[in-house]
């Protein structure tokens, strides 16, 4: 696998899909159940992720730890655990995984930035840092560089809000309008 800005994720995903509907005897390689559980941890997909973990025989999950170490992100994904999937993402991964595993972490990172941004009207450095998985020092010059500001005395965060797009809405009177010929189309 090249580096991640070149690997297509979803493509990869179904392309994995169809290898193990396709395995002989129905069982895949240990590799394919690795990449294929990682990328629907990726994708944030853990219906899908759970699904194939159930699948995946006993001999295959005994035999490599690596599948329970992946499915160990997976669970702390399901309960929303953040300290908990950085803490699990920290491991090292195989050859076969590490892309996607590091595309995870960069996405969890993202997400749990924004969520903060979205959620807070202010937050404290230390709290920001368990949200986005970064060292205190990390996670407050990661927030400044983004134009967040910070209060030195408090050691709170400010989030830089996002610039709503202010979408152009019908008037109501249109609305009823419309509403009212769907009905009248209906009836008659």
């Amino acid at each position: 696998m090249a580096g991640d800005a070149d690997i297509d994720f979803l493509g990869l995903t179904q392309e994995l899909e169809v290898q193990e509907l396709e395995a002989p005897g129905g069982v895949a390689t240990p590799q394919l159940y690795g990449q294929l559980l990682a990328l629907y941890l990726l994708q944030n997909d853990l219906c899908n992720a759970k699904f194939l973990w159930k699948r995946i025989p006993q001999n295959i999950k005994t035999a490599n730890p690596e599948l329970s170490t992946i499915w160990v992100v997976g669970q702390r994904m399901w309960l929303r655990d953040l300290p908990g999937v950085y803490e699990a993402l920290k491991k090292e991964w195989s050859e076969a995984v590490k892309p996607i595993m590091m595309a995870l972490r960069d996405s969890v990172h993202k997400k749990a930035f924004n969520l903060v941004r979205l959620g807070y009207s202010s937050i404290s450095v230390e709290d920001f840092s368990l949200f986005v998985g970064l060292s205190t020092s990390d996670a407050k010059q990661a927030a400044l560089q983004d134009g967040w500001m910070l209060d030195s005395q408090s050691r709170f965060l400010t989030p830089k809000k996002l610039e709503s797009v202010i979408t152009a809405s019908l008037p109501s009177e249109q609305h009823l309008s419309i509403l009212t010929d769907y009905v009248s189309f209906l009836e008659n």
